[in-house]
């Protein structure tokens, strides 16, 4: 700080503000002798012109350097602080005076006294009181000069500039921080919001916060926490660090530090994914008419390509199906499709469909043939990532630990990528096996 004020307020400005100084003071001589006014208000003007001259002179020069990191509440903070300190100074001065001035109003009435009984002519008292005047001013100038010694050979300015460049530098480190810490906050935010899609994909009632980070594969965990803003993610690494500490290296120094971790709370973790897993459990039959939820729910969209189609919506899209091909729920030989699945809950409206279909529980009776039949020969799913297919095989195929589906044909394929290059049909020819 020290240094950084020396160079920014260097001997060219120091001088200058001397030279600015000494014409206040004439200023101030001038007006003095024109119009004397009281005590207070002389100081309250010396106050003013003092700290006015030296805040305007150090905060345009801060300002140079400084451009749009002065900020105007922190200029006016200092423009406080220097009154402060200016004022201190001035306070002092003044306080000294305005006693030595008083002592000599009080010699200058005895010696008054003393002349007119002693039967001095006017031209003799005159002298008198011309003499006091003169003693008058001249305290008035010592003190004067005493406050521009202080500001200068008591460093004053100078402590002053200092704090202009402490304030400065110590907000665009805070401003700095606080913008890293925003950025962490962010992050970990959105690191917070994929915990509840690796559950889906991976978790059970027996995942803790002391196994999830062996339940996730690497690249998976990476990927699925990646965000592509700030083209940064969380590794099973970092979530380690997090939760138990370690040694970490400095980005900027390479010095090697320690973090003591513990960032989440075991109990409160532990028990979120007991709750998340009870209520994947109760929302898990998505034939039940009486539900009016379901599990994505609970699970935020991701800043990857994993945004879940709202409820209302796929039974929208599905109800439209029907009207444009009316009875095509009817059919044991119509297919179905989702190629970019995301949440599985496409399927799962179309399997509804078709398991409810009147003609097909005359075809199939038994619910779990007509559901084998179902999931073997009429719906099809690609899932682009391994975790979307997890948790789009979770959620299609778990709506019941007691009914066994033999076959079905929800694939791991990002049909995307060969829909662009035109070879679609050929790869789902081959992985259905068609």
């Amino acid at each position: 700080m020290i240094g950084t004020a020396k160079d920014l307020f260097g001997d060219k400005v120091y001088a200058n503000m001397k030279q600015d100084l000494t014409q206040v003071v004439a200023n101030l001589e001038v007006e003095r002798a024109k119009k004397p006014v009281s005590q207070v208000e002389e100081l309250q003007k010396l106050q003013t012109k003092f700290s006015q001259s030296i805040s305007k002179i150090l905060l345009d020069t801060a300002k140079e350097q400084y451009g749009n990191d002065l900020k105007k509440p922190t200029r006016r903070q200092l423009e406080h602080k220097t009154k402060s300190i200016t004022d201190t100074v001035v306070n002092q001065e003044y306080g000294d005076y305005s006693i030595r001035s008083n002592q000599l109003s009080k010699e200058r009435e005895e010696a008054m006294k003393q002349a007119q009984a002693s039967g001095l002519d006017i031209a003799e008292i005159t002298k008198i009181n011309e003499c006091y005047d003169e003693r008058c001013k001249q305290a008035y100038d010592d003190m004067i000069t005493e406050i521009q010694r202080k500001f200068y050979n008591d460093d004053i300015i100078q402590k002053a500039a200092e704090t202009i460049v402490e304030t400065v530098e110590t907000e665009k480190l805070n401003n700095k921080k606080n913008s890293i810490e925003a950025s962490a906050r962010d992050h970990l935010r959105g690191f917070s919001r994929t915990i509840p899609a690796f559950l889906m994909a991976y978790g059970d009632e027996s995942t803790t916060l002391q196994n999830f980070d062996s339940l996730v594969p690497e690249d998976v965990f990476w990927k699925v926490t990646f965000n592509p803003n700030t083209k940064a993610g969380v590794s099973l690494d970092d979530f380690r660090l997090l939760r138990d500490g370690g040694e970490y290296t400095e980005k900027d120094s390479g010095e090697i530090k320690y973090f003591e971790g513990k960032l989440f709370d075991e109990a409160v973790f532990n028990a979120a994914v007991i709750e998340f897993m009870k209520r994947r459990a109760e929302l898990a039959n998505y034939f039940d008419e009486d539900s009016t939820g379901d599990i994505f729910d609970y699970i935020p969209p991701q800043r990857t390509n994993q945004i879940f189609t709202p409820k209302h919506v796929v039974k929208e899209m599905v109800d439209l199906l029907e009207i444009e091909n009316p009875g095509c729920f009817d059919d044991p030989k119509n297919t179905f499709a989702d190629l970019y699945m995301k949440s599985g809950m496409y399927i799962t409206e179309i399997v509804t469909r078709l398991y409810q279909s009147p003609r097909m529980k005359v075809l199939y009776p038994d619910s779990v043939e007509r559901l084998n039949h179902i999931f073997g020969n009429q719906v099809y799913g690609c899932a682009p990532t391994e975790i979307i297919y997890r948790i789009c095989l979770r959620y299609i195929l778990g709506f019941s630990d007691e009914i066994k589906i033999d076959k079905h044909n929800i694939v791991l394929c990002d049909t995307l990528d060969y829909a662009k290059i035109g070879d679609l049909h050929e790869k789902l020819v081959d992985v259905f096996d068609f």
